[in-house]
Formats: C-alpha cells, sequence, structure tokens
C-alpha cells in the first residue's frame, strides 16, 4: 500500500592594522592657509551633504522597496559537497511549512519549498487539493495566505502564489537527477515536527507507484532517507544543497502510513515544469 506523505488527517491518532611603537610618522609640515585651500574645502564639505542626502533618501525608500532576495549558505567546499549540517542550513531558509483548512473544517499540513525569486512555491498537490484555506508559514515565523497558481495531477505537483513574501527570500537553489547510491537529504514538516532533517541514499530511479486519492505517478525517485505524513511536497536535496526533487509518497503495506524505508519524489525538473489551471475547489 502506498500513502501519502502529507495529511493531518491522514495521521493515526575592515580589522585594525598594527602599528610599532617605534615607527611613529613623523608630522607632515604644515602650510599656511590659503584662499584656494578654503574653497577647495568648501567644495569637499558640499559633496559630503550631498552624498549624505542622497544615502539618507535610500535609507528611507528602503522601507518600501521589495524583499531581499539573497543566495543560500554556506558556499559549498572546493568539491562542492556540504555537510548534512550545511545542507540543512542552506535549505532551511527556503522551506516552507503549509498548513489547510478543508470543507467542515477539517486540517491538514505539508511542506513546500520556494523554488523561485518571485516567491513561488512548489509542494505536493495533495497537500492543498480541494483546501478552502491556505496558509504558509516562512522560516521567519511570519505567515501568510496563499493560493494555487498551477497544478498537474499527472505528477502530483501544486505551484503556489503567497499573497505576502517574507522580508528576507531565500530561493533554493535546483539541481539535476541524483544517481543510485547517491546521498540524498529530505527536510519537512513530518508528523507536525517542523524543519525535521533526515538523511539516506537514491535506492532507485523511474519507479512508478499507485497512490492512494493521487492515482499512477511515473518517472520518480526512489529514496531511503525518512519521511511520514507531513513531509509531502518538502524537497529532497543532494550534498550540493540543490533541491533534486519534491516529495509526494511513502510505501508502507500496512495501514498504519508511516516511513519503513521507501519514499517517492518527483524529480525537480518534471515538478517545476508542473503547470495547467488549478484543479476544481
Amino acid at each position: 500500500m502506498l500513502s501519502r506523505a502529507g495529511k493531518l488527517d491522514r495521521l493515526p491518532d575592515p580589522p585594525a592594522v598594527a602599528v610599532p611603537d617605534d615607527a611613529e610618522p613623523a608630522p607632515a609640515p604644515r602650510r599656511p592657509w590659503r584662499r584656494g585651500n578654503r574653497a577647495l574645502v568648501a567644495a569637499g564639505v558640499a559633496v559630503a551633504l550631498a552624498v549624505t542626502a542622497v544615502v539618507a533618501f535610500q535609507w528611507g525608500a528602503a522601507e518600501n522597496a521589495a524583499p531581499a532576495v539573497v543566495a543560500p549558505t554556506p558556499s559549498p567546499s572546493d568539491d562542492g559537497i556540504l555537510t548534512v549540517a550545511e545542507v540543512h542550513q542552506v535549505l532551511v531558509p527556503s522551506v516552507v511549512s503549509i498548513r489547510t483548512t478543508g470543507p467542515g473544517d477539517a486540517a491538514a499540513s505539508g511542506t513546500g519549498v520556494l523554488a523561485n525569486a518571485d516567491g513561488t512555491i512548489l509542494t505536493a498537490l495533495h497537500v492543498v487539493k480541494g483546501a478552502a484555506k491556505i496558509e504558509i508559514g516562512y522560516a521567519d515565523g511570519s505567515t501568510t495566505p496563499a493560493k494555487i497558481a498551477a497544478a498537474d495531477p499527472a505528477t502530483d505537483i501544486a505551484a503556489l502564489t503567497p499573497e505576502k513574501l517574507p522580508e528576507v527570500l531565500v530561493p533554493a537553489v535546483l539541481g539535476g537527477v541524483p544517481g543510485i547510491g547517491e546521498q540524498v537529504v529530505a527536510i519537512g514538516d513530518q508528523l507536525g515536527l517542523t524543519g525535521s532533517t533526515t538523511t539516506g541514499v537514491v535506492s532507485g530511479l523511474e519507479r512508478s507507484v499507485t497512490v492512494d486519492d493521487v492515482g499512477k505517478l511515473a518517472g520518480l525517485i526512489q529514496f531511503d532517507a525518512a519521511v511520514n505524513p507531513g513531509s509531502s511536497g518538502g524537497p529532497l536535496v543532494n550534498m550540493r544543497g540543490q533541491t533534486v526533487g519534491i516529495v509526494v509518497a511513502l510505501a508502507n503495506p500496512t495501514d498504519a502510513g508511516t516511513f519503513i524505508g521507501v519514499g517517492f519524489a518527483v524529480p525537480i525538473a518534471t515538478a517545476a515544469a508542473g503547470g495547467g489551471p488549478p484543479p476544481p475547489l
């Protein structure tokens, strides 16, 4: 049996330079002031005042500027490989929590990832499908409503447009297809535990599975980093800090719907290309 790794209602109940003491330079000889010197000083003061005015204007205007877009840190080592802790540090600012309210006030949760400098969020479609209300929680603690901008039921991928962006926007770096045996990291709100980070390896490629309430999905990445309900829509990341997939499902032969070692993700190229009109709510 394949379960969605997504919904709560699926859960079981500049430095100073040292100067040697004996190296103090002798004072330069002073020149008498002349009229030309005074004019030069006056001109310098005028320029300084003009620069100050421009800086003050720009400082004041910054309050209404668009969110600052920054690149993830830290930078990779010479071989481009990060530690798991560094991958977590790089990706967490790009990961969002998703809370939905459906008919009858049924609540559900999942995860998403900021995939573009315009604030577009990629997630699993089943996390938000049929939701009457979608709320996004950013890494800085702020929240905002969001709506479905595009959806692709064939890949179980949705793109969300948030109503408001965070003060500092950190879009994830997107990567290519990982190789079998390559180490990967999954980050998401599994079991309601925000930003949980687990690691494993890619254990298969081009997998096809049938998922409850979703249907048949093909071309998936199979991996063994632990994921659970609430992980759906979260990023699967390689050790260069690049998002290579969007988590959509896990395999479990029982009705528990929890992780036993096999998870599935839509390759990021497929997820990023997913689109079409939003599904009917």
